[in-house]
């Protein structure tokens, strides 16, 4: 793992471990690395109602967005951990949302628990032929 993963992976960790998941016991954490160098952390928050949780790559984005201190964000790289032994990848949802936001051809780095494994993806290949905003303009 180079160092700039394992600042990420770092970062992930720590975003993980603001999980609130008494549910699934499923935490999930995400780290938006914007241009400028700041990171900004998401994690998964369940909710009894099951429908109502939301995934920790939304919260990261949504965090990012609405502290940016531009209009807008420039995300340089996206970095996913779970619970597992197995890197994890983004729900259908989260692809989705993130397609608003970050380039497809954005590095999208999964870690599994332990940071054993890692896994190097993009939009691009997790959602292709996928709609978003330059298809309205």
């Amino acid at each position: 793992m180079d160092y700039r993963h394992q600042d990420l992976y770092k970062e992930a960790l720590k975003a993980q471990q603001k999980s609130y998941s008494p549910y699934s016991h499923f935490a999930v954490g995400c780290v938006i690395a914007l241009e400028d160098g700041t990171m900004v952390h998401g994690a998964n928050i369940e909710n009894a109602s099951y429908g109502a949780t939301i995934c920790a790559e939304r919260v990261a984005m949504c965090n990012a967005l609405i502290n940016s201190k531009e209009k807008g964000t420039h995300v340089d790289q996206v970095a996913i951990i779970g619970p597992s032994s197995d890197c994890i990848t983004p729900c259908g949802i989260c692809r989705q949302f993130l397609r608003e936001f970050v380039p497809l051809k954005t590095p999208i780095v999964l870690f599994n628990q332990g940071g054993t494994k890692s896994k190097v993806t993009s939009l691009e290949t997790l959602l292709p032929d996928s709609f978003g905003p330059d298809h309205l303009h």
